[in-house]
């Protein structure tokens, strides 16, 4: 990101805010924003269950997926693995 922000401090209470599994994310745009609908299939496999929906603006959108490649490059490269 262009402007970083010093680090805040965060607070995760582990009983209510649980770590939600995703097998697929489906993802929505318009001209102001993204919407993805994080989902966990379910036994049958044409079926899903959102856990989540996740808005952003398209600004925001992309440095989420910049950083999100720096994050996954460093570390792979501490695996010693390559990406595609």
């Amino acid at each position: 990101m262009k402007n970083k922000k010093p680090a805040i401090a965060l607070s995760v209470n582990p009983d209510s805010t649980p770590i939600l599994y995703t097998d697929e994310i489906h993802m929505s745009t318009n001209d102001y924003g993204v919407v993805m609908d994080i989902v966990q299939k379910m036994g049958d496999p044409n079926q899903g269950r959102v856990v989540a929906r996740v808005g952003m603006s398209r600004d925001h959108a992309i440095a989420f997926t910049q950083e999100l490649g720096k994050l996954l490059l460093i570390t792979e490269k501490k695996k010693g693995q390559k990406l595609n």
